[in-house]
């Protein structure tokens, strides 16, 4: 690892746009390439987001290769993420990959594997696990301080109007709200109730067979419940609440990255829960900031997100696909 860490984007799309901007407020974090299938789309998002020293790359290949690069983060549509990391660390570079990590629980198994094979650092980007303030929350709950968690609610949602090859809705690209925005919810209520012991979904498919509304129902080890929802069909609160036998836990929008929290107790006033360290940027800057810590620390995978966490969601996710009659041709 050289002093600072190089940060290798790949793709040049809307979250990769986000990510670059929010490395801006990570200590001693540089983008060192960028690679795109368009070399002008990398020229481009190099100069404006990297500085003079970023190299622009036409493909991916170059620039997983490129010596400059520490850590490679993936953009990509959830398909292409598998390919994408084993490119990544069979060239010796760590990885941080969007969520979901992959469309299936046998993809994120090979690319864990991958990972353990090339001794490489490997953390899916579940940027919400990482936030000062879910993690105050989270500590909060852990130490007793709001009660115990019985009732989790969650929803996330915006109307969708892409077109047929957009990621979001292309069934190829893994397109749906499940795998695009349900995994927000998901996560929020293993992190808070710990990991369900029945999940019952219904949704609403289009023509061409991915998930446009989602609703799932948890039940969880404890006895604890848990609501969920997402949606491409229409705007929603984006807001999250956790019910405990003292009182309520409320998540402002977007409960994934929360402006605030609060906690009201049932017989006292609204007390705001802090974070546990400073925010930076939106709370992408804390994602990456907790990916050079592991590396620099000489982890394989962050106790924020471990990988049992990570593949435990992407199984969930399976079943309720299953449940509901979405597949992939990934799946098959």
């Amino acid at each position: 690892m050289t002093e600072t860490t190089g940060w290798g984007i790949l793709a040049t799309g809307k979250i990769a746009t986000s990510f670059a901007r929010n490395l801006k407020a990570v200590p001693d974090a540089r983008i060192a390439a960028v690679g795109s299938r368009s070399a002008g789309s990398a020229e481009a998002f190099a100069k404006e987001y990297g500085g003079p020293d970023a190299r622009p790359h036409s493909s991916y290949e170059a620039l997983v290769t490129d010596p400059d690069v520490d850590v490679v983060y993936i953009a990509t549509p959830h398909a292409l993420h598998l390919d994408n990391a084993r490119m990544a660390l069979e060239a010796g570079k760590h990885v941080l990959c969007e969520k979901p990590l992959t469309l299936n629980t046998a993809e994120a198994e090979e690319m864990v594997r991958l990972a353990g094979e090339h001794d490489r650092f490997l953390m899916e980007a579940m940027w919400m696990c990482t936030h000062p303030v879910i993690r105050g929350v989270r500590d909060g709950l852990q130490a007793g301080r709001f009660g115990t968690p019985r009732v989790v609610r969650a929803e996330i949602g915006f109307l969708v109007s892409r077109p047929p090859s957009d990621r979001m809705v292309n069934p190829d690209l893994g397109g749906g709200a499940l795998l695009d925005m349900g995994v927000y919810p998901l996560t929020f209520a293993n992190l808070v109730l710990g990991p369900p012991t029945e999940l019952r979904a219904t949704a609403g498919l289009t023509d061409t067979g991915i998930d446009l509304d989602i609703a799932i129902a948890g039940r969880h080890a404890d006895g604890g419940i848990s609501s969920m929802t997402a949606t491409m069909s229409s705007y929603s609160a984006v807001t999250a609440a956790i019910s405990t036998d003292t009182g309520r836990v409320d998540l402002a929008a977007a409960f994934y990255s929360p402006s605030q929290a609060t906690w009201t107790p049932h017989d006292g006033e609204p007390e705001p829960i802090h974070g546990v360290e400073p925010l930076l940027g939106n709370g992408l800057g804390n994602e990456a900031a907790e990916v050079q810590r592991c590396i620099r620390a000489g982890l394989r995978e962050s106790p924020l997100v471990p990988h049992a966490q990570t593949l435990r969601i992407v199984g969930q996710m399976d079943d309720l696909r299953r449940q509901v009659g979405v597949v992939y041709p990934g799946d098959r």
